[in-house]
């Protein structure tokens, strides 16, 4: 049986799995045991608007900071659905800041793509520590792959990124519900993709699915796979067997999975 080819299967309907609200809930839950356990900062300013808050989970002597950015498409969910990504990270030494932002249509996607950017020199003060891991989920990713792009005043604060389930050409969603509230032209969707503007001199970088994704999500990190590396740059792409859109963060999250094992390296100081 083929899977229907119309994007709003591809980017919607064939993403969405009968377990999916259970497991968010479950995030939820585990989120706030993680905030009892390990007392986070929380809501941290690094702009004016309401959702320029990020979390902050620290690890004692941490020598890197992982920031994660979250799901929904640019267009809703919240950092607190996954709080519960941190203790594991943290246990590892790594601080974990989790970051919100403005939403669309509320701000158009250029302008919340320079809020994230602008949490970057919050988050790094707040954690004390040189350099930061961008992690992304879904259109997190696509914003992850954004501040490696970003040309800072000075060297670069990204020393690596993690793309999961990432969307890095919009053109696609031009034919979706989605674009109801992104809003994006044919000029505006390839100007806002990053698949199309990887340069040389990039942080190392890992992009990795869900083996059970639908064939756009999949051909979406491969196609971001091979860009990265076609510029020169080192990249790595995961294919987690039998994870889905959602489920592929609990892969994440354990420490027994190669996926978590894979992101400890790239902390490591850029020669």
């Amino acid at each position: 049986m083929t899977e229907p080819s119309d994007p709003v299967f591809q980017y919607l309907a064939g993403q969405m799995r009968p377990g999916h609200p259970a497991l968010i809930e479950a995030f939820l839950r585990e989120g706030e045991a993680a905030i009892a356990a390990r007392a986070p900062r929380l809501d941290i300013p690094y702009g004016p608007h309401e959702r320029e808050r990020f979390d902050l989970f620290a690890a004692p002597g941490a020598a890197a900071t992982l920031l994660y950015l979250h799901a929904g498409y640019w267009q809703g969910r919240d950092k607190a659905q996954f709080r519960f990504l941190a203790p594991p990270f943290v246990d590892a030494g790594f601080n974990v800041a989790l970051a919100n932002y403005p939403l669309c249509p509320d701000a158009s996607l250029a302008a919340l793509t320079d809020s994230v950017r602008r949490a970057v020199p919050a988050v790094l003060r707040a954690a004390g520590t040189g350099g930061l891991v961008a992690i992304g989920h879904s259109a997190g990713a696509h914003l992850a792959a954004e501040l490696a792009l970003t040309d800072w005043d000075g060297p670069s604060p990204i020393t690596a990124i993690v793309g999961l389930s990432g969307v890095y050409d919009l053109d696609p969603l031009r034919a979706t519900p989605l674009n109801d509230r992104l809003g994006l032209d044919a000029a505006a969707a390839r100007a806002a993709s990053p698949v199309h503007r990887v340069k040389p001199r990039m942080p190392p970088a890992i992009f990795a699915v869900g083996g059970d994704e639908t064939p756009a999500f999949r051909a979406q990190t491969g196609a971001m796979h091979a860009a990265w590396r076609a510029a020169g740059n080192i990249a790595r792409e995961i294919i987690v067997p039998g994870a889905d859109h959602f489920s592929l963060l609990r892969h994440l999250a354990d420490p027994a999975s190669p996926l978590f094992a894979a992101i400890a390296p790239l902390a490591a100081p850029r020669r």
